[in-house]
């Protein structure tokens, strides 16, 4: 991948090809202690879509997108990350990757004693030497793009949680960055903030040519807005294509979790000893 030199503070890569995936997960392994999480991965992230990360809780869909930001590193396999392994990457390459991903997590995360607009304006500030008429000019066009060009001011215990949602996908976009990764986007928000989130991150996917990755137990807003879904369980794959090949699929597992069964293959009870060995037998 050839560099440009730097402009403004921003890292410029030159474009490749569409056909090629941005990430790519290549018999991946990772778990923690004697659990593992992720067994023999492997999935491609194509370039310019939605892609949608579903499955039962603790399926592996958040470890993903660690081991995608570096934060986690497989135990084996590659993440690749635009054709670059992010286990092999020393802190300098892992830096200049990250500038390249935008991260919304769960609720948002906002910094509690910084306005609005200063939080969408933190990574400019963390990453480039612009000058503040420039970070001004950025952070309001992101904040309008997110409809809260007026909320600049307020602070975050001012805004609702939607809103609060909202401000933190300006920030997750102010760099302008190539992947955007959604851990649960949905969660907590009311019916008319989720479709309003859920089409926000279709819209700017679309308008701004990014990449998107969504975790998200949301079916039907999830699947509406989706150009793929990936279902993860037992440590692998349990399902992977369109949105309606995924609800045609056979599996049971897939089935349990698209019709929302309460009986199936996922189980409710955590595995454990038997309720006798807990217990013991009652006394008569």
């Amino acid at each position: 991948m050839m560099q440009k030199p730097e402009h403004a503070g921003f890292c410029i890569f030159m474009a490749a090809s569409s056909d090629t995936p941005l990430v790519e997960l290549r018999n991946v392994t990772f778990g923690y202690s004697d659990r593992v999480i992720l067994d023999n991965v492997s999935l491609s992230i194509p370039r310019g879509k939605v892609t949608a990360l579903m499955g039962a809780s603790g399926g592996g869909k958040t470890t993903v997108l660690r081991l995608i930001g570096g934060q986690n590193l497989a135990q084996q396999g590659e993440v690749l990350f635009d054709g670059e392994d992010v286990t092999r990457m020393d802190q300098h390459q892992l830096y200049l990757a990250r500038r390249r991903m935008g991260m919304l997590f769960q609720f948002g995360a906002l910094f509690a004693d910084l306005s609005v607009f200063e939080n969408v304006a933190f990574p400019l500030r963390e990453h480039t030497d612009l000058t503040e008429e420039l970070v001004r000019h950025l952070v309001l066009m992101k904040l309008n793009a997110v409809g809260l060009r007026g909320a600049r001011d307020l602070m975050p215990s001012e805004v609702s949680g939607g809103m609060a949602r909202r401000v933190a996908l300006a920030r997750a976009i102010v760099l302008d960055p190539e992947l955007v990764m959604y851990d649960e986007p949905f969660a907590g928000l009311d019916p008319i903030s989720l479709g309003t989130a859920a089409q926000l991150i279709r819209r700017l996917n679309d308008a701004m040519g990014l990449t998107s990755i969504v975790v998200s137990h949301d079916l039907e807003e999830t699947f509406q807005i989706a150009d793929q879904v990936v279902i993860l369980a037992n440590g692998g794959i349990a399902a992977q294509g369109t949105p309606d090949e995924v609800k045609r699929s056979t599996d049971p597992l897939v089935q349990q979790f698209v019709q929302a069964r309460a009986e199936g293959p996922v189980h409710f009870h955590y595995p454990g000893p038997s309720v006798e060995q807990d217990f013991g037998e009652v006394q008569a």
